[in-house]
């Protein structure tokens, strides 16, 4: 391992739970076809003497700690994580074929191994099931036979090793892409792997007094709806809602299911929502319920006993877009519309002597749309510092700025939003309640005081009929399989992905960039004034120490500003708390 230039790594372990997860084994593969497993946990019945944990770790610590040793692992971060609870930093990660296979076509197939063997090795791996077997029974790592435990986990690191080369190879001949890679996917792994390991602290107690008053609420509106129905019956059943909402109070249908009955569905219930008393309860109904089950019941048992901190997992390859999700718990989701999810973010809060600090871009997607677009009337809005939503309103509507009333603001910002999402007259005509033709002038309106929007917007559908694809600013790829689509509904998504994905994934980019330019900075204080605990969308989340705040904060704030240069200036706006809505 020592003297080879490139190692492939891949640890095998009890559990997917990064937190959870005991280590079984560890294997190795420096050149394609030759893979080593060192089995050091597996104790069923009858096991072979094996090599102890401890020896194993103390005698590959100097390899897997060295920065010059360059390693190659699927979903690396996974494999990171696991190693820190032995002590042991893994460093000199060069590659991640998860990642690699991700920035080179995010849409191709799923990017775990046995997907990525099949289409670029056209290998069929052994499966885990194989070996383990399916549902309850299942067995974990340590308990399986090394006779079968030994060629799955061999396999794994050769197949990283094959699969490396074969996508590297690809990545070589596209600069922008290879330097996606190498400067911000790689990197980003590493800042997420340390926050992912940090955790953020939960008030349990808040929220379970929480989950009470809701099911409270819960029981109050279901109440409501039965005696608005005329009758008792099951929300959750769709059969049971499509009878009450169509067949006895004839509401209007919508849009129908597949199989031709009148749908329930979310976007149906909002639309009706609008006007009818009942679907509007129903909304807040399972609005609040999805609340409850999803976060106050769930996060105090999430918590764990090691850390008293609750850790979930960012996930790099699954958005179309660039974007991190987040799962166990979905940090990402938690609404801040509403009065009871924000209650759910008062939960979160600092250690003691610290604050909670949120710093998010300021209407990062229109800047980019500005940048993109070389409107000079947006460009010079935000060069000026001028609020956008005002100066659109006083452009579409021909008034002074003095002038722009609320309401008028409010259809503006609509506009503004809705061309980022790539939205039709008909659509905004929904969103502001107004007739249809009426929106249509305010969008000839818009584009005739912002032409080079309008410009922008013909050339990247037009750009994406031709390649297939569209490109972030830094050259990010989002390929369309469906523009060229006969089906009419599924060109249109197509075409409103092409205009939405170069802002979306622009903006992904910068906060990835900026993440890693924070944690750079965060590691070179050599204390724990600063945590980056939270990534949201346009949003970081920090812990800092009371005494170095002001300074602390304006650090972040500038390094963020700083991460990219475009035509117009990237704004960031910190608040400070107690809890994460405080910092809001």
């Amino acid at each position: 391992l020592k003297a080879a230039p490139l190692i492939a790594v891949d640890t095998e372990t009890t559990s997917v739970n990064y937190m959870e997860a005991e280590l079984v084994g560890v294997s190795f593969c420096i050149e394609p076809g030759a893979a080593a497993y060192v089995p050091v946990a597996h104790d069923y019945p009858d096991a072979p003497t094996q090599l102890s944990r401890d020896y194993v770790l103390s005698a590959l610590k100097p390899i897997l700690e060295s920065e010059t040793i360059i390693k190659v692992g699927q979903h690396i971060k996974y494999d990171k994580n696991v190693l820190a609870h032995y002590d042991i930093t893994l460093n000199g990660i060069g590659f991640d074929t998860m990642l690699e296979s991700y920035v080179l076509n995010s849409t191709a197939q799923r990017h775990d191994m046995d997907s990525l063997a099949l289409a670029y090795l056209g290998h069929k791996t052994i499966h885990f099931e194989e070996i383990a077997g399916k549902g309850a029974k299942q067995l974990t790592f340590n308990q399986i036979g090394l006779e079968e435990a030994g060629p799955y986990a061999a396999e794994d690191a050769d197949i990283t090793m094959r699969l490396h080369q074969a996508i590297w190879a690809k990545l070589e001949n596209e600069p922008k892409l290879k330097a996606l890679l190498v400067d911000v996917e790689v990197p980003v792994a590493c800042v997420l792997s340390r926050m992912e390991q940090q955790g953020v602290l939960i008030e349990s107690q808040r929220l379970r007094q929480q989950s009470q008053d809701l099911a409270t609420r819960i029981a109050e509106l279901e109440k409501e709806v039965h005696e608005e129905a005329g009758e008792v019956f099951n929300l959750g059943s769709p059969k049971q809602l499509q009878h009450i909402l169509f067949e006895k109070m004839s509401l209007p249908v919508i849009k129908k299911t597949p199989k031709g009955a009148p749908s329930t569905s979310e976007e149906v219930l909002q639309e009706l929502a609008l006007e009818f008393p009942l679907p509007k309860k129903l909304m807040e109904y399972r609005g609040l319920t999805k609340l409850k089950n999803t976060y106050t019941d769930k996060l105090p048992k999430m918590i764990n006993h090691r850390t008293g901190r609750v850790h979930t997992s960012y996930h790099q390859a699954i958005t179309a877009t660039g974007r991190l999700s987040s799962t166990d718990p979905n940090l990402q989701n938690i609404p801040i519309r509403n009065e009871e999810g924000r209650k759910v973010r008062q939960a979160f809060v600092p250690r003691e002597g610290y604050k909670i600090v949120a710093a998010d871009y300021s209407q990062i997607e229109l800047r980019i749309m500005a940048h993109l677009s070389g409107d000079e009337g947006l460009l010079d809005a935000f060069a000026h510092g001028r609020d956008i939503h005002k100066a659109t309103a006083a452009e579409v509507f021909g008034v002074t700025l003095d002038e722009v009333t609320t309401e008028q603001r409010r259809s503006a910002k609509a506009i503004n939003f809705g061309l980022i999402y790539g939205m039709s007259a008909f659509g905004l005509a929904k969103q502001l309640n107004i007739p249809r033709h009426e929106a249509q002038k305010y969008m000839d309106l818009y584009f005739e005081r912002y032409p080079g929007v309008l410009e922008y917007m013909d050339s990247t559908r037009e750009g994406a009929k031709e390649k297939g694809y569209v490109e972030t600013v830094f050259g990010r790829r989002l390929y369309l399989p469906d523009i060229k689509a006969s089906n009419g509904a599924r060109r249109k998504g197509a075409e409103r992905a092409a205009i939405n994905a170069p802002m979306q994934g622009t903006a992904a980019d910068i906060i990835k960039m900026a993440m890693i330019k924070v944690d750079d900075w965060i590691t070179s204080l050599e204390s724990d004034d600063v945590l980056m605990m939270m990534q949201v969308h346009d949003e970081l989340v920090f812990e800092i120490r009371e005494e170095h705040l002001e300074e602390q904060v304006k650090n972040i704030v500038s390094l963020m500003e700083q991460a990219a240069v475009l035509n117009v200036p990237l704004v960031v706006e910190a608040g400070v708390g107690d809890n994460w809505d405080e910092a809001h």
